[in-house]
């Protein structure tokens, strides 16, 4: 369950056996992504704004403020991906891909916010009751926006691994949250019809509160990608395509880090005292290897030594 839990929350993000190798392409996939899921979570708020009119749930409201948020978050990450596009500069001499993460961060501070707006709204109603009314009305639109963004989500996280973004899958991760606090909202329906009036505000609260919690996830994966952090078994397997290519004694050291939805690196690898050119011809093919093995490596120059 522990297991389930995580993948469905913190999903792995890097390691994508299927993933794009140009990067033009990936890019492309990554605005198509965005514009399909903003339109998608556009229609599901509009959906349930209208349901919050007329039976003034502050559960629903909060599920609305924050489908909104995350509609919202499109914008940077259609902005990151444009940007992506664009050739490296005598300025900017790793291209433009950092924007994806500087999206990421701005999509975790809107989910914060709209946390606190939405918990600032349920405390209110604690305080003040108030009646809701056709509830029958706010668990259909409980349900339409868990179906909502249980789609965006699982589009957004399947594009995101294919094409290495860790701003795209943060923001699947959102979306699937906020399928599931919509889920609270017909719980919290349920409740008032029972016969718990308070039901309402206390589940809009409960979904503030696990979406602070569950935002962590989102802040680690994030944070790792600033600090140039990479999956282990990534590593590993360029160190294995390196050490296959014949001629490779060795496999000094590898480094890799990733650009937006692309990787960087360099390895130095150790190979028999032999002439210039059979030297070339062994970093060559160790080169051509290790791009086959991780297809979304853009630059991985192999210094060989002899010692």
């Amino acid at each position: 369950m522990r297991g389930f839990l995580h993948e469905l929350f913190v999903p792995h993000t890097h390691d994508a056996a299927d993933a794009v190798d140009d990067a033009l392409e990936a890019s492309r996939q990554g605005v198509r992504a965005v514009k399909v899921s903003l339109w998608l979570l556009l229609a599901t708020t509009v959906l349930q704004f209208a349901v919050v009119l007329a039976s003034g749930s502050v559960a629903l409201l909060a599920d609305t403020i924050h489908n909104f948020s995350d509609a919202l978050t499109a914008v940077p990450l259609w902005v990151a991906f444009n940007l992506a596009r664009r050739p490296p500069s005598r300025r900017y001499t790793y291209g433009y891909g950092r924007a994806e993460d500087l999206a990421g961060l701005f999509i975790v501070a809107v989910v914060a916010l709209s946390a606190v707006l939405a918990a600032w709204q349920s405390v209110d109603r604690l305080l003040h009751p108030h009646d809701v009314q056709n509830l029958w009305w706010v668990l259909a639109a409980g349900l339409i926006g868990f179906a909502g963004n249980e789609t965006v989500a699982g589009y957004r996280i399947r594009i995101g691994r294919r094409i290495g973004s860790a701003a795209l899958v943060a923001d699947g991760v959102h979306a699937r949250t906020d399928g599931f606090t919509s889920l609270a909202v017909v719980a919290g329906a349920v409740g008032v019809m029972l016969g718990f009036p308070l039901a309402d505000p206390i589940i809009g609260l409960l979904i503030s509160v696990a979406i602070l919690v569950l935002l962590g996830g989102t802040v680690k994966s994030i944070g790792r990608r600033l600090m140039d952090a990479i999956d282990p078994d990534l590593l590993e397997r360029a160190e294995s395509a390196l050490a296959a290519a014949p001629g490779v004694e060795a496999v000094l050291g590898v480094r890799l880090r990733w650009v937006g939805h692309r990787l960087q690196g360099a390895a130095i690898v150790r190979v028999a005292d032999r002439p210039l050119s059979e030297v070339q011809l062994v970093t060559a093919e160790a080169e051509r290897r290790v791009r086959s093995a991780v297809p979304q490596l853009d630059d991985l120059p192999v210094r060989a030594v002899t010692e």
